[in-house]
């Protein structure tokens, strides 16, 4: 599997870890992790491009899939496999 995730989070974040979690259970062998609470030039970046505050911020090949609860609704209705898939 060649797909690209991107996840922006925090060192905190439960959301975080469970979206790694699911993502690593459907086969995603490495998350890029942009953490925000470091970098504060990656929360102007994420905020930008998604218009939202809140971590995690899930990219998977480019598309931005939103957080953990949009990323598990996906897993659940069946169109996570082929958005991983490419």
């Amino acid at each position: 599997m060649n797909t690209r995730v991107r996840m922006y989070s925090t060192g905190i974040c439960a959301y975080c870890r469970r979206a790694e979690a699911l993502l690593k259970a459907r086969g995603v062998a490495q998350i890029e992790t942009l953490r925000v609470d470091q970098d504060p030039a990656l929360l102007a970046e994420m905020v930008q491009r998604t218009g939202r505050r809140t971590v995690p911020q899930i990219f998977i090949n480019g598309q931005h899939v939103g957080g953990y609860d949009e990323l598990a609704a996906i897993d659940r209705d069946g169109r996570l496999a082929p958005l991983l898939a490419g």
